[in-house]
């Protein structure tokens, strides 16, 4: 009897280890981390994450205003998600050349701030793309399938538990009552 409920224990904490897994995901309220700098030219970039890490899973409203040299003001101007992935989000050429103090702030619920001093520099024209080498795109793709498999590894983890479980149970019990 005392593996029966051995068995019992086990499947049911492999069972909250799979719930406790996906639940961070969808607890991610509340202020965001913002991170403000320039983007070496005449832009500004913008990282936001959760308090524990994490990058947004939908896009956060995020506005920018600021006072440059001169006293020029810009803003509020919404700033548009950057192709770097979740979480980046960029102004586009904004600023003129000279010190800027920038400010960009989220509204609820995500209510942040943050502000940075940035030097806004004229464009300028891309130096010619060099050949790219044929691993390149191959390396890429193994770190972009890397950082994605990532998330996922507690909760492969637990369906092998789970699976392992639902295996060994029944046997233990068909064992008990062969035993007995």
């Amino acid at each position: 009897m005392t593996r029966t409920w051995k068995a019992l224990a086990a499947l049911l904490a492999g069972l909250a280890l799979i719930l406790l897994t996906a639940a961070p995901a969808a607890a991610h309220t509340g202020k965001l981390k913002l991170t403000v700098a320039g983007d070496g030219a005449d832009g500004v970039t913008v990282q936001a994450l959760y308090a524990d890490g994490h990058r947004p899973e939908k896009s956060v409203l995020l506005t920018l205003t600021g006072t440059g040299p001169d006293g020029q003001r810009i803003g509020p101007v919404q700033l548009a998600p950057a192709p770097e992935g979740q979480g980046f989000y960029s102004s586009g050429p904004l600023l003129s050349p000279g010190r800027w103090r920038v400010t960009v702030a989220a509204p609820a619920p995500n209510k942040s701030q943050a502000s940075a001093e940035v030097q806004a520099r004229p464009a300028q024209s891309p130096a010619p793309a060099a050949p790219a080498a044929a691993t390149a795109p191959a390396a890429d793709a193994r770190a972009t399938a890397g950082a994605g498999s990532a998330r996922w590894w507690p909760m492969a983890l637990s369906v092998l538990v789970l699976a392992a479980l639902a295996v060994a149970l029944p046997m233990l019990l068909t064992r008990r009552r062969s035993d007995g």
